[in-house]
C-alpha cells in the first residue's frame, strides 16, 4: 500500500490551520520581537560613546517620547481591532457566516496588528529602563539610540494602521472574497491527496460487527487513516460512516468493524482518537467545504433581504473554477488496505454529488431569476466543455442533467412568458444539440 499522511503529519497540518486563523499568534511573535529589540537596543546604548547632539535625548524627553508613541499605538490597536470586529460583523450579514473564517486567515491583518502590539512592547520596555540622577545607581540613563528608534517604530505603526485600514476596505469588496475563498478551496483540491486508495466499492461488511460511536459532538475535521487502519485487528474490516465536514453527535456511528473484535472497547478507544473533532468546519480534508462557501454566498445575494443577482452571478463564476478543479481530478478512492486490514470510506462524495451540491439550492433560489438561470446555463456549458475526458464522462451527465433541471425551473417561476422563452433559448444554443 502506498503511504498515506501520518498521525503526526495531520497534527501538525491541524495545529497549522489554527495558527494561520488565529488572530492571536502573530501579534504575540511581534510582541516577542518587540522585547527583544528593546533590550537590544539598550545594550547598544550602554557600549555606546558620544553620540551627535542630534541623536541625544534628555530623562524628559525620552520619557516624553516614549510616552506618547506607546499611548499612540495602543490608541491604533484599538482602532485595527475595532475595524477588524466591523468588517467580520459586515462579512457575515452581506455574504455568509462561512466566509468569516478566512477572514481570519489574512496575513496583511495580522501583521499590522502585530506591528502596532510590537511598538507598543518595545516602548514599555524602553521606558522602564530611563532614569533620572538619583534613581538606583545614581546616575541619570538616558537611553537615545532607543528614543530614536521608538519614535521611528511609531511612525511605522501610524503607517501600518492606515495600510490596515485601506486593505480591509477593499478586503471587503465582493471580488475579493471570492478570490479568497475561491484560493483557499482549489488549494485544499490540490493538497487532497489520495495516493494509496482504490475505488472498491465492494467491501463486505459483516451485519453483526460492532457499532463505535462517538462519545463528543462537534464538527469532524480529519480522518487520520493511518491510525485507523494501525487501530484494526489483523483481518478486520473497518467501514467508516462519518466523513470530515459532517457533524458528529454523541450515540452516533463512527463506523462499523467486522468481525467484533474480542478487546472491542479498547479498539474503539483507539479508532475514535483517530478522528479529529472541532468546533468549525474546515478545509483540512474537506475541499468541498469551498464549494459549500461560494453556494452559501450565492444563496445570501439571491435571499430577498439581499436581492443582489449580480453577486450571485459572481460567486458562480468562481464556483465553476472550483468545481472544474474538482470534477476533473481523479476520483477519490473509498478504500485503503494494509495487509489484510480494510478501511472503508462510506460517504466520499461522487462527481454527481457534487454537481448538486454546486447547484441545486442556488438553482431554487434563482426560480424568479431570468438572468440568474441563463449564467447557471453558460457555467454550466463551460464546465462540460473543460471536462473532456472520457473519465469524467460521469461528470458531464450530472452536468447536462442539472442544466435541464435549470429550464424546468424556468417554467415554475412567477415569469413572464418572454422570460422564459430566453432561458429556453439558452438552453436550445447549448444542450439542444446534446440531447437530439
Amino acid at each position: 500500500m502506498n503511504a498515506t499522511p501520518s498521525g503526526s503529519e495531520l497534527r501538525w497540518s491541524a495545529f497549522r490551520d489554527r495558527a494561520r486563523s488565529s488572530l492571536f499568534v502573530v501579534p504575540l511573535l511581534f510582541v516577542v520581537a518587540g522585547a527583544l529589540l528593546a533590550l537590544l537596543m539598550l545594550y547598544l546604548d550602554s557600549s555606546a560613546g558620544d553620540l551627535p547632539e542630534r541623536f541625544t535625548a534628555t530623562v524628559d524627553s525620552s520619557r516624553a517620547v516614549l510616552t506618547v508613541v506607546a499611548g499612540a499605538t495602543l490608541a491604533f490597536a484599538g482602532v485595527a481591532f475595532s475595524v477588524s470586529l466591523l468588517l467580520v460583523s459586515a462579512a457575515s450579514s452581506q455574504y455568509s457566516p462561512r466566509v468569516v473564517h478566512g477572514m481570519f486567515r489574512d496575513p496583511a491583518s495580522k501583521r499590522a496588528m502585530g506591528i502596532v502590539m510590537g511598538t507598543f512592547t518595545y516602548c514599555l520596555v524602553v521606558l522602564r529602563a530611563v532614569r533620572g540622577e538619583g534613581g538606583a545607581g545614581g546616575e541619570a540613563v538616558v537611553p537615545s539610540l532607543s528614543t530614536v528608534t521608538a519614535l521611528v517604530l511609531g511612525i511605522v505603526a501610524i503607517l501600518a494602521t492606515v495600510a490596515f485600514i485601506s486593505h480591509s476596505a477593499h478586503g471587503l469588496d465582493v471580488s475579493q472574497v471570492l478570490a479568497r475563498v475561491t484560493e483557499e478551496a482549489l488549494e485544499a483540491v490540490r493538497d487532497h491527496a489520495t495516493s494509496g486508495y482504490t475505488d472498491d466499492r465492494t467491501v463486505e461488511v459483516d451485519d453483526h460487527g460492532a457499532v463505535v460511536v462517538f462519545e463528543k459532538h462537534g464538527w469532524v475535521q480529519q480522518l487520520d487513516h493511518r491510525s485507523l487502519l494501525d487501530a484494526l485487528p489483523a483481518g478486520s474490516r473497518f467501514v467508516v460512516d462519518t466523513a470530515p465536514g459532517r457533524y458528529a453527535v454523541p450515540g452516533t456511528p463512527v463506523g462499523r468493524i467486522s468481525p467484533e473484535p474480542s478487546d472491542v472497547d479498547a479498539v474503539s478507544r483507539r479508532l475514535r482518537s483517530a478522528v479529529s473533532l472541532g468546533p468549525t468546519r474546515t478545509l483540512l480534508q474537506d475541499p468541498t467545504y469551498g464549494v459549500r462557501q461560494l453556494a452559501d454566498v450565492a444563496l445570501r445575494a439571491l435571499s430577498p433581504g439581499v436581492n443582489d443577482p449580480t453577486t450571485a452571478q459572481d460567486a458562480l463564476f468562481h464556483q465553476a473554477a472550483v468545481l472544474r478543479q474538482l470534477l476533473a481530478a481523479a476520483p477519490p478512492g473509498v478504500t485503503v488496505r494494509d495487509g489484510d486490514r480494510v478501511l472503508h470510506l462510506a460517504h466520499v462524495p461522487t462527481r454527481a454529488e457534487l454537481v448538486n451540491l454546486a447547484f441545486d439550492e442556488v438553482r431554487i433560489a434563482a426560480t424568479g431569476q431570468p438572468t440568474v438561470l441563463i449564467y447557471l446555463l453558460e457555467i454550466i456549458d463551460q464546465l462540460v466543455h473543460a471536462l473532456t475526458e472520457e473519465a469524467t464522462a460521469d461528470a458531464r451527465a450530472a452536468l447536462r442533467r442539472q442544466a435541464g433541471l435549470v429550464l424546468a425551473q424556468a417554467d415554475l417561476g412567477s415569469l413572464l412568458e418572454a422570460d422564459r422563452e430566453r432561458v429556453r433559448d439558452a438552453y436550445r444554443d447549448r444542450f439542444a444539440a446534446a440531447s437530439d
